[in-house]
C-alpha cells in the first residue's frame, strides 16, 4: 500500500472538486477521491492505493453535474509522497510551484541604471509587448550579477555555481544556508515563464567564483535517479568553461575591454568583397606563426595586422560559425554543428579576443560578419535538448529535423527572442557588422522569423546598417524585404551556372553549360529571384562547394591537366568580382587552391610575392574595390543608364550570338572616366566578335586572365600602353581567346 498526497491549485477554480483516478494497461474500474483538505494552494487529496503507478485528472461536481478538466496527468513513486499540480499543463511536480513574484518589467526598472557600457541586456519580443526578459547573466555596476532563465514549465529553478559549492536541495549533502531558489515573474505574453534572481556572490574575473548552471525542479525529463530534476546549461551564456565534460558557463564582463575603433561606419552593401574563412583552419597550418596563436583569434589578429587583408583588397571577413561546437577541431570541422547561439569557441580563444579581432579588423577598414546557425543543432552536448519538456521528443526549442540535426523551431515567438538576441548581443558586445544565417530555406527555418530578426535590428534602430546575409537554396524572393533593404542570398544561380560553364559540361544534373540564362546570372539574377543587387552574393567557392580546381577536374581528360585547370580557376574568380551583386570567395581561392567541398584546411605558399596566381587575384580584387564602374548597383540599372549590354548570345551572332560569351558597359555615376568595358568568353575556343565602345577615346586594359595593370598609384598602365584601345567607338574583329576575360577603362578623350 502506498501513501500519496496531491495538491491541486485554487486556479483550477472548481467549488467541489474530487480526484479521478485510473491504472494504464489494467481493467480495474476507475476510483474516485474527495478532498481530504484544503491549504493556502488548493485542495489536497490523499489516496492509499495499491500500485506505485497511476494516471489522474480532477472533476468538478455540482448536483449531477460534473466539469472535467481538459488535462490528464500520471504519478510514479519516482515523483515521491507528495506532489504538486497546475492548471495549464500536466506536469505533476515533486516541489510546491513558485508563487508568481510579478513582472519582469517591473524588475527591468530596477536593473537599467546598473548597466555597464558596451553591454546587452536581453529585450527582444516579437509579440510587440514589450517584455525586457533579462535572460543570460548580467554583471551590473554595483558588482552583482542578475540571472536570467526562461522555463514555462518548472516548479523550481535554483542558481548554482562554483560561488555557492553548487548547491541546492537536490546537492548529494544539502546545506540550506547556500541555496539560491530564483524567482518567477510574468514575461512573454504576461505567463510566469521567466526566473530571475540577483546575487553579489559570482566574479567574472575570478574563475573559482564565475562558474553557473541552474538547478531545474520540473518540466524536465526524468534524470538517471527518476527525478523530474535536471542540471541545465544556460541558453544565453557567452561562454563555457575549460571542463569539457561538466561544460559551466561563465560570467563575462563585457565592458572590460577597451575598444579602439572610434570612427569605424559598417560599409554599404555594394561596397562589400567578403572573405569567408574559418578562424582554426585559416592559420591553423601557417609556418610562420607561433604555435600557441596558429588556428586562433589571435593568429587571425596577427594576418590582419600584417595587412594580409588589405593588400588582397577584400573589405569584409566573412567567419565561419563562433559559436560553441562539440566537433574537435580538424580539418574538415566546418563548426555547423551548434552547442550555444551566444557562446564563443573556446578553441578559438577568449571573448575579448574575439572582441580583439573585431577592434583590430575595424581599425584595418574591415567588416566582420558572423555566421549564425539558427536552423539546427547538435545531436551531441545540446543544452536546449529537452530543456523544456513538453510531451514532444526534443522539447520547447524544436520540431522536427534537418538533414544536419535537430531542426529548431524559430517559428515560436519566444524562440525567435531568444535569437534575435543572439544577434543584438553580437552587435552590442563584439560590435560585429553583420550575419550570414545557415541553411534558411523555408523547409528548415521559419521566414517569418527572419523578417522580425531584420525589422528589431535594422528597422527599429538597434543597428539600422546591419548586414544580412542568408544561405537560402535555392533562393527564394520573400528575404528581399524592399529590395535594398532586404537579406543578401548567396546566389545558387550564379554559383551553379559558372561551375556549369567552367567544367564545360553538366553541374550536378540540374545546370548545363549552354547559353541559357547567362545574361541572368551576370546581371545579379534579377529575372530569378533578386530585387536589387544588394540581394545578391555571387561566388564559384564556398566551404560548401569544390574549389574550381577540384570540380572541372572532374569533367573529363581535358581539364586534368595544371594549366587548364588554372586559367578555369582564374576566369571563376574574374567572373566572381564583375558580376553584379556582391563578390565572395573562400580562403584559399586567390591562391587556386585545389580541394574538395567541407576541408578547411589551408598550405600558406611561402613568397606571396612570387605567387604569379596570388598577385593576379589580388590585383583583380582591388579594381573591384577600386572602381565604382565594376560594382554598380540598385533596383535595375540597365534601363536607370548605368549598364548596358555589348555582347551576349541572344544578340546577333557578330555579338556574341548563340555563344557562351557575355559583355557589358556600365557607367556608375556619369562621369566619363568611370566608364569600364567587361568581357567574358566561356567557350573552349576562340571567339571573334566586334564590339560598341560607349565613349571615343583611349580605353585602357586594366586586366585580363593573365594580368593586372592598373593605373597610377596602384600600377604604371595608361593610354601609351600597347594594350590600350583607341578607338572612335566601333570596334571590330576583337578576338576573345578561349576561356578569357577582360577589363577596360575609358581614361581619354581621343586628341
Amino acid at each position: 500500500m502506498h501513501h500519496v498526497k496531491i495538491h491541486a491549485p485554487y486556479s483550477l477554480n472548481f467549488q467541489n472538486p474530487f480526484l479521478h483516478l485510473w491504472y494504464p494497461g489494467h481493467s480495474e474500474s476507475f476510483q474516485e477521491y474527495p478532498v481530504s483538505s484544503w491549504d493556502d494552494y488548493g485542495p489536497v487529496f490523499e489516496l492509499d492505493i495499491n500500485r506505485n503507478y497511476f494516471c489522474f485528472k480532477f472533476g468538478d461536481k455540482s448536483g449531477t453535474e460534473i466539469k472535467w478538466e481538459d488535462l490528464e496527468r500520471c504519478y510514479g513513486q519516482h515523483l515521491g509522497v507528495e506532489v504538486w499540480t497546475v492548471s495549464v499543463h500536466n506536469e505533476v511536480y515533486p516541489q510546491r510551484p513558485a508563487d508568481v513574484a510579478g513582472s519582469i518589467n517591473d524588475l527591468y526598472a530596477e536593473i537599467f541604471p546598473l548597466l555597464r557600457e558596451n553591454q546587452y541586456l536581453p529585450d527582444t519580443d516579437v509579440s510587440g509587448q514589450g517584455v525586457v526578459s533579462m535572460l543570460g547573466a548580467t554583471y551590473l555596476k554595483d558588482g552583482t550579477t542578475l540571472f536570467g532563465f526562461f522555463h514555462p514549465r518548472a516548479a523550481q529553478v535554483y542558481l548554482v555555481g562554483n560561488f555557492n559549492d553548487w548547491q541546492s536541495p537536490y546537492h548529494r549533502r544539502p546545506d540550506p544556508a547556500k541555496f539560491l531558489p530564483m524567482k518567477l515573474y510574468r514575461g512573454y505574453h504576461g505567463l510566469p515563464n521567466i526566473w530571475a534572481l540577483r546575487t553579489a556572490l559570482p566574479d567574472p574575473a575570478d574563475p573559482r567564483k564565475n562558474n553557473y548552471q541552474f538547478l531545474v525542479v520540473g518540466g524536465v525529463p526524468l534524470n538517471n535517479k527518476q527525478q523530474p530534476v535536471k542540471m541545465a546549461q544556460d541558453p544565453y551564456a557567452r561562454r563555457y568553461g575549460p571542463d569539457y565534460n561538466r561544460n559551466n558557463c561563465v560570467v563575462i564582463d563585457p565592458s572590460a575591454y577597451q575598444w579602439q575603433d572610434a570612427g569605424w561606419r559598417t560599409p554599404t552593401v555594394d561596397r562589400l568583397i567578403l572573405y569567408e574563412l574559418n578562424v582554426y583552419g585559416f592559420t591553423d597550418q601557417a609556418p610562420d606563426l607561433p604555435a600557441e596563436i596558429a588556428g586562433t583569434f589571435r593568429g587571425l589578429i596577427q594576418r590582419i595586422k600584417e595587412g594580409y587583408f588589405n593588400n588582397l583588397g577584400v573589405t569584409a571577413l566573412a567567419l565561419m560559425p563562433t559559436s560553441e561546437a562539440p566537433t574537435a577541431l580538424s580539418d574538415n570541422r566546418l563548426g555547423y554543428d551548434p552547442s550555444g547561439f551566444m557562446t564563443i569557441e573556446r578553441d578559438f580563444g577568449t571573448c575579448d579576443d574575439f572582441r580583439a579581432l573585431v577592434d583590430t579588423a575595424h581599425q584595418h577598414g574591415l567588416a566582420v560578419i558572423v555566421d549564425q546557425v539558427f536552423n539546427h543543432t547538435s545531436n551531441y552536448f545540446n543544452p536546449l535538448w529537452q530543456l523544456i519538456h513538453d510531451g514532444t521528443e526534443g522539447g520547447f526549442y524544436f520540431s522536427g529535423s534537418t538533414p544536419w540535426g535537430n531542426r529548431v523551431a524559430t517559428e515560436k515567438e519566444e524562440v525567435q527572442n531568444m535569437l534575435i538576441d543572439a544577434c543584438k548581443m553580437f552587435i552590442k558586445e563584439y560590435r560585429i557588422d553583420g550575419f550570414r544565417f545557415d541553411a534558411t530555406h523555408s523547409s528548415w527555418m521559419d521566414h517569418t522569423f527572419l523578417r522580425r530578426l531584420a525589422y528589431e535590428i535594422k528597422d527599429k534602430g538597434f543597428k539600422p546598417d546591419c548586414i544580412l546575409i542568408a544561405e537560402n537554396l535555392p533562393n527564394e524572393p520573400d528575404l528581399n524585404l524592399q529590395g535594398y533593404n532586404g537579406y543578401a542570398q548567396w546566389c545558387d544561380a550564379f554559383h551553379d551556372k559558372i561551375k556549369a560553364l567552367l567544367r564545360e559540361g553538366i553541374f550536378r544534373d540540374w545546370t548545363d553549360n549552354s547559353p541559357t540564362h547567362l545574361g541572368s546570372i551576370f546581371y545579379f539574377s534579377k529575372d530569378f529571384f533578386a530585387a536589387h543587387t544588394n540581394n545578391v552574393v555571387n561566388y564559384c567557392e564556398s566551404h560548401d562547394e569544390n574549389s574550381v580546381p577540384y570540380e572541372v577536374a572532374t569533367s573529363g581528360d581535358g581539364l586534368i591537366w595544371a594549366p587548364a585547370k588554372e586559367r578555369k580557376a582564374r576566369l571563376g574568380l574574374l567572373a566572381t568580382m564583375v558580376a553584379l551583386g556582391q563578390p565572395m570567395i573562400y580562403m584559399g581561392q586567390e591562391f587556386g587552391v585545389e580541394r574538395p567541398r567541407n576541408r578547411i584546411d589551408l598550405d600558406w605558399p611561402v613568397f606571396l610575392r612570387k605567387h604569379h596566381y596570388y598577385q593576379w587575384a589580388a590585383g583583380i580584387i582591388r579594381l573591384r574595390r577600386r572602381y565604382p564602374g565594376l560594382r554598380v548597383y540598385g533596383y535595375d540599372p540597365e534601363p536607370e543608364g548605368k549598364f548596358a549590354w555589348l555582347l551576349g548570345p541572344w544578340l546577333d551572332e557578330k555579338y556574341g550570338g548563340g555563344k557562351n560569351v557575355i559583355g557589358w558597359t556600365t557607367n556608375p555615376n556619369g562621369n566619363p572616366w568611370e566608364r569600364m568595358v567587361v568581357l567574358l568568353n566561356f567557350e573552349p575556343y576562340e571567339v571573334m566578335v566586334d564590339l560598341e565602345f560607349p565613349l571615343p577615346g583611349y580605353w585602357v586594359k586594366l586586366a585580363d586572365i593573365d594580368g593586372v595593370n592598373d593605373l597610377p598609384p596602384e600600377g604604371n598602365n595608361s593610354i601609351n600602353h600597347p594594350t590600350t584601345i583607341k578607338t572612335g567607338g566601333h570596334f571590330g574583329g576583337f578576338l576573345l581567346p578561349s576561356s578569357s576575360g577582360f577589363i577596360y577603362k575609358w581614361e581619354a578623350a581621343l586628341d
